[in-house]
């Protein structure tokens, strides 16, 4: 008996493509610092480059998402002012907000794991869910020990005073939701990957399959489908 597997997506070179979507991603996300950012207690800034971090892991995928914001962090490095408010230089990496930048990465990275699980077609849940797992809990989970390392405060003051961002970082994990989920519908192309068909789009086929075999090589079926001879009548 042979039944019907779900094909899996299959791994490709990095093109020309994927690189042009890399610096756009990265692009968008300097763009996004350009208005610059609301400083919480002379210390790191609320800004919306967050929200293009979000949007880079789910729409480019874990691998793309990360290498695209580890990309706009190499240009920081070198002096290119786009982080919030214009800022730039090697000497972001030693302040404050260190740790969130290093968080983009791999924020991105698990974004992307999440909203693409077992190369799925993205849905609104665990769309939302890469965005608050990704997107905030690993950004702060780099970004709160550095930053309590560098202003020299205790780690759970410093953590509560990070709460600060919550609010505004849950309001971007809605929008950039709303905006993978509108890209799926309407323009799945942006996603440039093949997922897989859910279960439930195979298992009809799989079951229509398993039943016509069974109704041939049941035992029984040759023998009821041919038909019966009249039995002779007996000569006295």
């Amino acid at each position: 008996m042979t039944t019907s597997t779900p094909p899996t997506p299959s791994r490709r070179r990095l093109d020309a493509t994927d690189l042009a979507r890399v610096a756009v991603f990265a692009a968008i996300v300097a763009v996004l610092g350009l208005p610059g950012g609301l400083s919480v207690f002379g210390a790191v800034p609320i800004t919306a480059q967050t929200l293009g971090v979000m949007l880079a892991g789910a729409i480019l995928g874990p691998w793309l998402g990360a290498l695209s914001m580890a990309v706009l962090l190499a240009l920081v490095a070198v002096g290119l002012p786009l982080l919030s408010g214009g800022s730039g230089g090697i000497g972001v990496f030693v302040g404050p907000s260190a740790g969130y930048l290093f968080g983009w990465i791999a924020g991105a990275l698990v974004i992307g794991l999440i909203v693409h699980a077992g190369g799925r077609r993205p849905v609104w849940w665990r769309t939302l869910l890469g965005m608050i797992v990704g997107g905030i809990l690993v950004v702060y989970a780099f970004g709160v020990p550095v930053q309590s390392l560098v202003t020299r405060l205790p780690l759970d003051t410093t953590a509560a005073l990070s709460l600060v961002f919550v609010p505004g970082d849950l309001v971007k994990a809605v929008i950039a939701t709303a905006i993978v989920m509108t890209l799926v519908r309407a323009y799945p192309r942006a996603f440039r990957r093949t997922w897989v068909a859910p279960r439930s789009a195979v298992h009809p086929a799989e079951t229509t399959t398993v039943t016509a075999e069974t109704a041939v090589t049941a035992p029984g079926a040759a023998e009821a489908a041919e038909p019966t001879q009249p039995a002779e009548p007996r000569v006295p």
